[in-house]
């Protein structure tokens, strides 16, 4: 692998996707929409003792009594109705609209990366570059990683601060950070940032433009509410064991795309359209 060609590739990439305004600032946006503003809200209303919202809240609420474990006691010996409700909320609930960070921001950032290069018909320049058709992927698989993980990141560091600052008096310690959410951070979110850019490919070698990836894309996005309404409806919760599962059942799937897209690649079937 050509290390010098693969950053010159991922540096050109990351620079034009900061420069076109359209994809930066939703990028921007949706972490502070989705990590601080909305978890502020609604923990907001569970703290402000607003009965009506609390009402709307009892069906999740029955919940509390079917978590097993050592979290499922903590949970239930919190004082209040509120503090079971902002707890549960925070390290249940929560994770999963988190998740919507990393799968946007990758599906966006992917799409352009490749798609861009058949609209602006940059792509069969690339293909005739000194450049192997393996270190031209990494390349761009790397343009669309770097940034999604630093926005997640970013997203997680704000959300944790965030909430800290809103329930600490009320809790007396950090509830945020816990070891169901390091493990989200550390091994879901890689690899589901992973996978959502390797399906990116394999759609982008099918579609003609950066608007008909993203649609067939969004897609992606129908697991993360399975998983939100699972926790909803109670029909499993988070815990490590669950979290490595769905880590190890991610990285399965990226290491199964990779050898879809190495054949996909050796035919140069994901980029004939554009030379043809």
């Amino acid at each position: 692998m050509n290390k010098g060609m693969v950053w010159i590739i991922a540096k050109k990439d990351i620079k034009s996707i900061l420069a076109i305004k359209q994809i930066l600032l939703p990028m921007l946006i949706l972490p502070i929409m989705l990590c601080v503003i909305m978890p502020g809200i609604l923990v907001y209303l569970l703290q402000s003792n607003n009965l009506s919202f609390l009402n709307e809240i009892d069906q999740m609420m029955s919940l509390v009594g079917t978590i097993p474990g050592d979290d499922g006691e903590l949970i239930r010996s919190l004082p209040t109705k509120e503090r079971q409700a902002i707890y549960l909320f925070v390290n249940y609930m929560l994770p999963s609209m988190y998740l919507l960070v990393p799968v946007i921001t990758s599906m966006m950032i992917a799409a352009n990366s490749f798609v861009g290069e058949k609209e602006r018909r940059t792509l069969e320049s690339l293909l005739f570059a000194p450049i192997g058709i393996k270190d031209l992927f990494i390349g761009k698989m790397l343009a669309a990683f770097i940034p999604s993980m630093s926005i997640s990141l970013g997203g997680f560091l704000l959300c944790s601060c965030f909430i800290n600052i809103l329930t600490y008096g009320q809790f007396e310690r950090f509830l945020f950070l816990t070891v169901d959410w390091l493990l989200f951070v550390c091994w879901i979110v890689p690899s589901l940032t992973a996978l959502t850019i390797l399906l990116n490919v394999l759609i982008s070698a099918r579609v003609k433009g950066f608007q008909e990836a993203q649609q067939i894309g969004g897609a992606t996005v129908l697991p993360i509410i399975g998983l939100l309404l699972s926790q909803v409806s109670g029909l499993f919760f988070f815990n490590p064991t669950i979290i490595l599962l769905i880590g190890f059942t991610l990285i399965v799937l990226c290491v199964f795309l990779l050898y879809r897209i190495a054949k996909m690649n050796e035919r140069h079937i994901l980029f004939e359209k554009q030379v043809h």
